[in-house]
């Protein structure tokens, strides 16, 4: 039975999910087990901070404090590894006298990474540069216009569309565009 990598969720002291970030990198990093323990990911969001009289300041705020996610195929010793290091208290979903916890399903990693804006599903496009699209969402929705290039690492298009008689590249997300047939 091969493992696949799975997201968990590690319980630490609140406050301090940074610090224990850095301490279990350093730790897998010292191990060497960055085949087993791939991402670790504290959900923070960037909130701008408007007080009275006072310019406003942007301010990082954790979505799941006392909380960070971890991407790993779960083994003896990445589980050690990860119960062992300073400031972590736990996993969620494990019910103690040694059992290992259950993974986040996917569904649900998806929704945290959609609420800090990045995505791990990688959206399959039917068209390519050069080729014709049409923008099935947003303000832009129902216009048509030509790839001009493609970021994979954003899943976004540069898109030639006609606006006020003008060319103008636009940056449409992948799965917002479909190709159109002619």
């Amino acid at each position: 039975m091969t493992e696949s990598k799975q997201w968990y969720v590690v319980n630490t002291y609140s406050g301090h999910e940074n610090r224990v970030k850095e301490n279990l990198q350093a730790r897998v990093d010292s191990f060497g087990i960055q085949d087993v323990i791939f991402k670790i990911l504290v959900a923070e969001v960037e909130e701008i901070e408007v007080k009275p009289n006072k310019k406003p300041m942007a301010k990082m705020t954790n979505l799941f404090p006392g909380y960070l996610f971890v991407q790993m195929i779960m083994t003896d010793e990445a589980w050690y590894i990860i119960r062992n290091t300073p400031g972590v208290t736990g996993f969620i979903g494990s019910s103690g006298g040694g059992a290992k916890p259950f993974p986040v399903s996917e569904e649900e990693m998806e929704n945290i990474f959609k609420r800090l804006g990045i995505s791990e599903i990688a959206v399959i496009v039917s068209f390519g540069l050069k080729d014709r699209v049409r923008i099935t969402s947003g303000p832009f929705s129902g216009m048509e216009g030509t790839v001009e290039s493609m970021n994979n690492d954003l899943q976004t298009a540069a898109v030639l569309i006609s606006l006020f008689g003008r060319e103008t590249p636009t940056e449409i997300a992948y799965i917002d565009l479909e190709k159109v047939n002619l």
